[in-house]
C-alpha cells in the first residue's frame, strides 16, 4: 500500500471523527483505534465497493465497512437510479438473521422515503426468495435484501434485485455505482425519520399476508401433492435452518404438503447472528450437519435438509445403501430434483414441448444428459444465478421456451415461475417429495441416484479453493489466471487438453466474465474462476466415467495434477 493511500486513509479517518452526520457511537468505536494505524488505514484506505450484486463487507465504522452510512449512500445512489427510470418507484427490503440486519433495512427504508421512493419492508426476518417473490407480487421496481448469505458473523451485506425480482446486473449495476459515486459525502443522503415516512405512506410493513401467498406460490410447484399427502405419514425428515430465515418458510410449506414427520434440529431453531452451532453457517460444508446427522440416527430419518442464513441455498443428506447418511453435493441434489420433476410431468402429460433447463457453466453435465432424455432444451450461463434468473425473464417476455428447473451446483435451485433467485424452500420441499414419492415405491433417493448413474454414466465433481488475501491476493489470482490462459499445458492428468473456453471474450453471447474453462479428449473439464465475493480462486472439476471407480480414478488425476501446478505457483510468494 503507497504512502499517498495510507495519507488519504488517515485523512478520512478525522473527517469521520469531525462530522456533523456520524452518530457518537461510531466516533466511540473508532477513537478506540487512535492507536492502531493499521486498523484505521484498512477501515479507511478504500470505498466499500459496490459490486453487480450490491455490497458486502465486515460490519464496522469507517469508509471500507458496511454500516448504516455505506448502506444510506448505496440506497441514496439507487433511489436516484429508480427515479430516473420511473414515475413513482416503490422497492421491497428484507433482511436475515445477521448483526445490525434490521438496522441496515430500516435505513435502506428511509433513505428510499426521503427520496420518494416507496419502501415495503417486512417486519421481521425473511429468506432472499421471499423477497424475490413480493417484488414481483407487489410490482415493485426494486428490491433490496440485507444478508451476507454464508458468510462468518461479522459480515454482512446489501443485495440489490430488479423489478423482474432478479439480482440486478452488471447494466444497472453500473447505473448504481455510477450514481453512488456522485454523492460527495454523507451529508447529502436524504431520508425522513421513520413516523413520517409511515404517515406519508412511504414505508409500508409487510407480514403474513406475503408469507401466506408465498407459500401458496412454492407449494404450487408441487407435482403429486396427493400422493405425497398419502406417503408423507410414512416419511421422517430432520431439518436445521443453520439459525438463519429458513425455519418457518420450509416448515410451512412442507406442513402444508402435508409431512407429518419434520423435526428441527433444537440448537440451530433460533436465529443467531453468531451463528454459535457452527464454523460457517453453509449447507456446503459437511460440517454443518454435523448435529443434524446425530440427531437423524436417533430418529431413523429418512432425509436431512440443511438452508443457509437468507435460506437461498439447500443441502440435503440421504441414507446409502449401507444406511449410513450420505450428504449429496449439489449436482446430486439437482440431478435428483430435475429427474424426479421431468418424470413426474411426463407421466401427467404437462411436459411442454419448448420446455427448458438453465444451468451455469461450471454445474455438472449430468443434469443436461437427463434434460436431454426428456426432450428438453438445455441453457448454460455464467455462473451466479442472477444469470438464471435473466434468462428466465428472457423466456417469460418472448415465450419462446419455458423454464422448468434452473440450478447451480453451489446448492442453488429454482422451480417454478414465482420467484427469479434461488429458493431454498422450493428446494426442500422438492427433494422431500421425491423422497416420499420413490419410498411409497420402495426406492430410496441413494437408489434413484444410483438408477441414474446407469442410465446417464458415472458423473464425478469436484471443487478446490485457495484463499489468498490482501493486495498480494489479488495480485496471485490475476498472475494464476494470466498463466493458465497465456501457457496452457498440453496434457492435464494424462489427458490432452482439447479446448480452452476464455469467458472473458464473451462467448457463446454470455457478457464478460475472468473465467477459463479447459476441455480435455475424454470429456472432462475444469474451471478457473475468481471469486466475486471473496479473496478466493476456484477451482471446478468434472469427469465421467462408464463406472463409478473409472470416473472418481479420473477426476483425482485431474485435480491432482491442477492443483500441483497452482500450489507451486502461489507457494513462492508465501515463504
Amino acid at each position: 500500500m503507497t504512502i499517498q493511500t495510507q495519507e488519504r486513509a488517515i485523512q478520512a479517518y478525522e473527517q469521520w471523527l469531525s462530522s456533523r452526520v456520524i452518530d457518537e457511537g461510531s466516533k466511540d468505536e473508532l477513537r478506540e483505534l487512535t492507536h492502531n494505524e493499521n486498523e484505521i488505514v484498512d477501515r479507511f484506505y478504500k470505498d466499500l465497493e459496490f459490486g453487480t450484486g450490491g455490497l458486502r463487507g465486515v460490519i464496522g465504522a469507517g469508509t471500507s465497512r458496511i454500516n448504516i452510512y455505506t448502506v444510506g449512500k448505496a440506497t441514496q445512489g439507487l433511489a436516484a437510479v429508480l427515479q430516473e427510470e420511473y414515475e413513482s418507484p416503490s422497492a421491497v427490503i428484507a433482511y436475515d438473521s445477521r448483526h445490525f440486519s434490521p438496522e441496515f433495512a430500516l435505513e435502506a427504508a428511509l433513505v428510499f422515503a426521503g427520496n420518494g421512493v416507496k419502501a415495503y419492508v417486512f417486519d421481521s426476518l425473511r429468506p432472499t426468495p421471499e423477497l424475490s417473490y413480493a417484488v414481483r407480487h407487489l410490482n415493485a421496481e426494486a428490491g433490496i435484501v440485507i444478508t451476507a448469505s454464508h458468510n462468518p458473523p461479522e459480515y454482512n451485506g446489501y443485495k440489490v434485485f430488479g423489478a423482474d425480482g432478479g439480482q440486478i446486473t452488471t447494466d444497472t449495476a453500473s447505473r448504481v455505482i455510477e450514481a453512488i459515486g456522485r454523492i460527495g459525502s454523507f451529508e447529502e443522503i436524504v431520508k425522513l425519520d421513520r413516523v413520517e415516512a409511515e404517515a406519508q405512506g412511504l414505508l409500508v410493513w409487510l407480514g403474513q399476508e406475503i408469507d401466506d401467498a408465498y407459500t401458496l406460490a412454492v407449494a404450487g410447484v408441487s407435482q403429486n401433492p396427493e400422493i405425497i399427502r398419502e406417503a408423507s405419514g410414512d416419511y421422517r425428515i430432520v431439518f436445521t435452518p443453520l439459525h438463519g430465515t429458513g425455519n418457518v418458510p420450509v416448515r410451512a410449506v412442507l406442513q402444508h404438503l402435508g409431512f407429518q414427520h419434520v423435526d428441527i434440529v433444537p440448537e440451530q431453531e433460533q436465529p443467531d447472528a453468531d451463528f454459535s452451532t457452527v464454523q460457517s453457517p453453509n449447507p456446503e460444508e459437511h460440517a454443518a450437519f454435523e448435529l443434524a446427522i446425530t440427531q437423524a440416527k436417533a430418529c431413523g430419518a429418512d432425509l436431512i435438509l440443511g438452508t443457509d442464513p437468507d435460506a437461498d441455498r439447500m443441502g440435503a443428506v440421504i441414507q446409502d445403501d449401507q444406511e449410513e447418511y450420505f450428504i449429496l453435493s449439489g449436482n446430486q441434489s439437482g440431478a435428483i430434483m430435475l429427474h424426479y420433476l421431468l418424470e413426474s410431468m411426463k407421466q401427467k402429460g404437462t411436459l411442454p414441448e419448448n420446455g427448458a433447463i438453465i444451468k451455469t457453466i461450471v454445474t455438472s453435465e449430468m443434469g443436461a444428459a437427463i434434460a436431454a432424455a426428456y426432450g428438453m432444451s438445455v441453457f448454460n450461463t455464467l455462473t451466479g444465478f442472477k444469470y438464471i434468473g435473466e434468462k428466465m425473464t428472457q423466456f417469460e417476455k418472448t415465450g419462446e421456451f419455458e423454464c422448468i428447473f434452473g440450478y447451480e451446483e453451489s446448492y442453488g435451485y429454482l422451480a417454478g415461475n414465482y420467484a427469479r433467485d434461488k429458493d431454498a424452500v422450493v428446494a426442500a420441499m422438492l427433494i422431500a417429495e421425491a423422497g416420499a414419492y420413490y419410498k411409497a415405491q420402495g426406492k430410496s433417493l441413494y437408489e434413484v441416484l444410483q438408477e441414474l448413474y446407469d442410465t446417464y454414466g458415472y458423473f464425478a465433481e469436484k471443487l478446490e479453493t485457495r484463499t489468498l488475501k490482501g493486495i498480494q491476493g489479488v495480485q496471485l489470482i490475476g498472475g494464476i489466471m494470466s498463466a493458465w490462459r497465456e501457457s496452457a499445458p498440453n496434457e492435464v492428468g494424462g489427458i490432452e487438453l482439447s479446448q480452452i473456453e476464455d469467458f472473458s471474450l464473451g462467448l457463446y453471447d454470455l457478457p464478460q466474465e475472468n473465467v477459463l474453462k479447459f476441455r480435455l479428449a475424454d470429456g472432462s473439464w475444469f474451471c478457473l474462476r475468481p471469486s466475486g465475493t471473496e479473496p478466493k480462486i476456484k477451482m471446478y472439476f468434472a469427469a465421467q466415467g462408464s463406472t463409478n471407480e473409472e470416473a472418481q480414478a479420473r477426476i483425482a488425476a485431474l485435480t491432482q495434477d491442477v492443483m500441483a501446478r497452482i500450489d507451486a505457483y502461489i507457494e513462492p510468494f508465501q515463504k
